[in-house]
């Protein structure tokens, strides 16, 4: 139902979420983009995380792209790619509109649900991207309680 993704087409789509990523920490929110592509290659929709900007906690990077994205008729061979491992919120939206694969820039700093989206017959490209390591591991020293309240862990 979607074409084979060569890790070179992996990474010119990481590049776009990697942009929102930085539009995002350059607005003084959770550094974290995505992109949703169709099966045929066509940039559907990109978008970041604006919950700081919005004050909106589902404004995650991946929902954000599946909005400006608009409605599909339907979601079979589209493939989300995030600079993040999905936490289970996002999980869930790709699960829930049968989006295929998801492409991930890096799980070092979080690992999401990505094992459990796998296990429901989810494609899962790790690129294991330095730079989306880097822009995390920075960002989390920085601000610990936005990312905690981001990934819904108490700060105790």
């Amino acid at each position: 139902m979607h074409r084979e993704l060569s890790e070179e087409q992996a990474r010119a789509w990481l590049a776009t979420a990697v942009e929102e990523a930085r539009t995002g920490l350059s607005e003084g929110g959770v550094p974290i983009g995505a992109a949703l592509y169709g099966a045929d290659g066509t940039l559907l929709g990109r978008g970041h995380n604006r919950r700081v900007q919005d004050g909106d906690p589902s404004a995650h990077g991946e929902t954000s792209a599946f909005r400006a994205a608009g409605r599909q008729r339907t979601y079979r061979g589209t493939t989300m790619v995030t600079t993040l491992s999905p936490c289970w919120y996002c999980c869930g939206l790709v699960k829930q509109f049968g989006i295929t694969r998801v492409v991930i820039g890096e799980s070092t700093t979080f690992e999401g649900g990505q094992e459990w989206l796998a296990e429901q017959g989810v494609e899962i490209v790790r690129l294991d991207d330095a730079e989306c390591v880097t822009m995390m591991e920075e960002f989390i020293a920085a601000h610990p309680d936005v990312w905690n309240e981001d990934i819904g862990e108490d700060e105790d």
